[in-house]
């Protein structure tokens, strides 16, 4: 038996592998059994006991104990001048076990020599055609991952706590996070290698050093060029042009021949694939990501997205995905921000975020478990375009759906074809449009009421009442005029199907992509309110899923919020009670006392309404915001928010709103509003209390729909036609999505807003923001 491959350093070179499996063949054969056997690698020790499959795995990531030489534990004869000790348990630090080799316990393993072990184990596991690489590419596979586990494992000097990498890793961490610039991080590297007692070859010289570690452990992105009006990307068969495919428009922004050509605009592109694996390469995770099916209970209390219809309806559809826990399922979150912090300049950068929902609650949705994929760039917002810079991430999304991708399980010690699914994207309503190609303006705003919608032509804008539709038709209020001055009886808006949405697209045609100014839009085209097909109906299953898009409950309580303070209060600028929308109240013929009463000087006067409160009552009401104690952590200072004079409230905040609504604007308006007026605001506060429970039941959401109807009904008895925008319409969808995706928290914009505003924090280069959050996360990721 040829035993000359145990002596190899490069144990990604083929002939070590061909070692192994020689090895193998010959433990099965001579055990006569495909059972558990002993596991001779550096780790095991001839102690632990696996399947083959896995001391082959084993053998390549941690290398075969050398002084193995005779193997007595898998069938070969014990020559008759060789002791052998054999060894049934681990024993204590510094005896000798299997072949006769010293080991040291490491009960605490550096978690940074894990990760490195993980990721360039599983890159052996994960990769099907290792074997047609060239040797060069295993060669430099096997170099860096030496160099990392030799980094790994050396003290920065004798009896330091810290290894090179770690020191480099943390020293990078703390340089995201208090903004440090290149140049003084370069300083205090250069001071570093004169003060440790460390040779210089080993501490890294400036930043560019510094950040090859993490390239490396396999963190990185992908710049992709992109056309200056949003046309295309310089990807794939366009990566080698020099003009836009679409437009002509030149890739760069400089060309003359001599010096660095600059680019008009760059995709950052962080491949979802590697990231998805980690979850699964680390003990820490890998079991979280089957908590949906394994640990989850299923009692009929919509606690995560898989206790939720739509959830449910997908398993059903495509039970082969469902039946690997490990398949992993996605929310898509999308939003611009300003990276300056300055709304004044006009900049905005629109990150594309991935949550895995097989996480438990506690994890589900926070930032160590958030992957920003793509960074799009500004100046300019990408709007119906953004369907251009999804491409790549659709692309590979295609890819895990269809092929998966082999990964590496540490819990079972086992390589799977781990599959991925996108379930809905979460977005306010603006970028609700661009991703799914329906306009969120006009008569037709409300894309999940699409061409039912109920809106009226109002004298200075459009009014979205029509709540008695979802009334039982035989309800008093449908032959009422008080509301509109016309009785209703039509039909509730019915819920489209993803085929019946895709029948919708196909009628129409659509401009190109791009903002150049001659692509304009033909007259005619498109019809209804869609502007595009959807690049995700490329996604095979997306037809098929009962909720694509969310609607998001963070900003609709902040505008329903913003509106009802807007009109009680009388603010300047956000009150809805404007003389046009008395006006309203006149062509309608209803609500007689608010009509504009003509004076004798030729002017008109406007009658106080019983939904507006006194100078006086407004004076109380901010004083009542000014004197309220919140226990720690529960809201905001929002007596922050009340001006010097008592006078104002500006500033508010989208927490601030949510807290408003549910709990202060109800309590807060008794004593100065009808009885009828404070009842209908506080169903509405508990309205938003309950839709945003951490748990909900199915049965409960049902009273809800009934409840927001009758409470939007009363509210138009209230208020004028104009006090109706579509986001106060939008309330009225919010149970049905409770149901089909179980609690809000998993599909609102808090957690992402707080992901953007970190984002925010790592721009230190105002000139290339883009690049500065690009080079910041990819160091934060470890």
């Amino acid at each position: 038996m040829d035993k000359s491959w145990m002596t190899i350093k490069n144990r990604l070179s083929k002939e070590y592998r061909n070692g192994v499996n020689s090895f193998v063949d010959f433990a099965v054969t001579n055990l006569g059994s495909d059972d558990q056997i002993r596991c001779p690698c550096l780790k095991c020790m001839n102690v632990e006991r696996h399947f083959s499959i896995v001391v082959a795995f084993h053998l390549i990531q941690n290398g075969i104990a050398p002084s193995y030489k005779t193997w007595v534990h898998h069938g070969e004869t014990i020559p008759m001048n060789q002791q052998f000790v054999s060894n049934e348990s681990r024993q204590p630090s510094g005896e000798s076990v299997g072949g006769g080799v010293a080991v040291d316990e490491q009960e605490n393993q550096d978690d940074l020599e894990r990760l490195v072990n993980d990721y360039y184990a599983a890159a052996i596991m994960n990769d099907e055609e290792l074997d047609e690489l060239p040797d060069n590419v295993e060669t430099e596979n096997v170099r860096n991952f030496d160099k990392l586990m030799k980094d790994a494992h050396q003290e920065l000097y004798p009896g330091c706590k810290f290894t090179l990498l770690s020191f480099v890793i943390k020293l990078l961490h703390v340089k995201v996070l208090n903004k440090w610039s290149n140049k003084s991080f370069d300083a205090l590297l250069g001071l570093l290698k004169e003060l440790l007692p460390t040779s210089d070859q080993d501490i890294p010289g400036n930043i560019y050093e510094a950040k090859k570690f993490l390239r490396d452990l396999g963190l990185g992105y992908v710049p992709i060029h992109a056309c200056k009006n949003d046309c295309a990307l310089f990807w794939k068969e366009n990566a080698d042009l020099e003009k836009c495919p679409v437009c002509e428009e030149p890739r760069y922004k400089l060309d003359d021949g001599k010096g660095k050509k600059i680019p008009h605009k760059i995709l950052r592109y962080f491949p979802l694939t590697p990231r998805l694996q980690r979850f699964y390469m680390s003990s820490k995770t890998c079991t979280d990501m089957r908590w949906h099916k394994e640990k989850r209970v299923d009692d009929g209390v919509l606690r995560h997205p898989a206790d939720g219809k739509a959830w449910k309806h997908f398993d059903r559809h495509y039970p082969e995905f469902a039946r690997d826990a490990r398949n992993v399922r996605l929310g898509l979150a999308t939003d611009g921000f300003n990276p300056f912090g300055n709304m004044s300049n006009s900049y905005s950068l629109w990150p594309v975020i991935v949550m895995p929902y097989n996480l438990p609650p506690w994890k589900c949705m926070k930032q160590p478990y958030s992957i920003m994929s793509l960074l799009i760039p500004g100046p300019i917002a990408p709007g119906r375009d953004i369907d251009v810079y999804l491409r790549p991430l659709i692309e590979e999304l295609k890819e895990l759906w269809e092929r998966g991708a082999v990964t590496y399980d540490a819990s079972t010690e086992q390589t799977f074809r781990m599959r991925v699914a996108v379930m809905w994207t979460i977005n306010d309503f603006p970028a609700y449009g661009n991703l799914s190609g329906w306009t969120t303006k006009g008569y037709l705003a409300c894309p999940i009421c699409n061409e039912h919608a109920s809106s009226q032509r109002l004298r200075s804008k459009l009014g979205y009442v029509g709540a008695r539709r979802w009334l039982p038709k035989d309800h008093p209020w449908r032959r009422s005029r008080l509301f509109d001055g016309k009785v209703d009886h039509r039909e509730r808006p019915i819920d489209l199907t993803g085929e019946q949405i895709l029948q919708q697209m196909s009628k129409g045609t659509y401009k190109p992509f791009g903002k150049h100014p001659s692509n304009k839009r033909k007259r005619g085209d498109p019809i209804l309110n869609w502007t595009k097909k959807s690049i995700f109906f490329e996604l095979p299953y997306w037809e098929k899923l009962l909720l694509r898009h969310n609607l998001d409950v963070m900003h609709i309580e902040k505008n329903i919020c913003e509106a009802l303070l807007g009109i009680l209060l009388s603010i300047d600028g956000k009150n809805k009670d404007t003389e046009k929308a008395r006006q309203d109240l006149e062509d309608m013929r209803i609500r007689l006392a608010l009509h504009l009463k003509r004076c004798a000087d030729g002017s008109f006067e406007k009658p106080s309404a019983s939904y507006t409160l006194s100078p006086e009552e407004r004076h109380g009401f901010y004083e009542f915001l000014k004197s309220i104690k919140y226990p720690d952590g529960y809201a905001a200072n929002i007596s922050r928010c009340v001006s010097t004079k008592g006078d104002k409230l500006t500033g508010l905040k989208s927490h601030d709103c949510h807290v408003l609504l549910q709990r202060l604007l109800p309590i807060g308006m008794r004593g100065y509003l009808l009885k009828d007026i404070c009842i209908t605001l506080t169903e509405l506060g508990n309205f938003f209390q309950e839709i945003c429970s951490k748990t909900l039941r199915v049965e409960d959401l049902e009273k809800l729909q009934d409840r927001i109807v009758l409470i939007l009904c009363k509210m138009e008895k209230i208020f004028p036609p104009a006090f109706f925008d579509v986001m106060v319409h939008l309330a009225i969808h919010l149970p049905h999505e409770a149901m089909l995706g179980g609690p809000v928290q998993y599909r609102w914009m808090y957690p992402i807003e707080r992901l953007l505003g970190t984002l925010k924090g790592f721009v230190t280069n105002r000139a290339y923001p883009e690049g500065s959050i690009s080079e910041a996360y990819i160091v934060k990721e470890p």
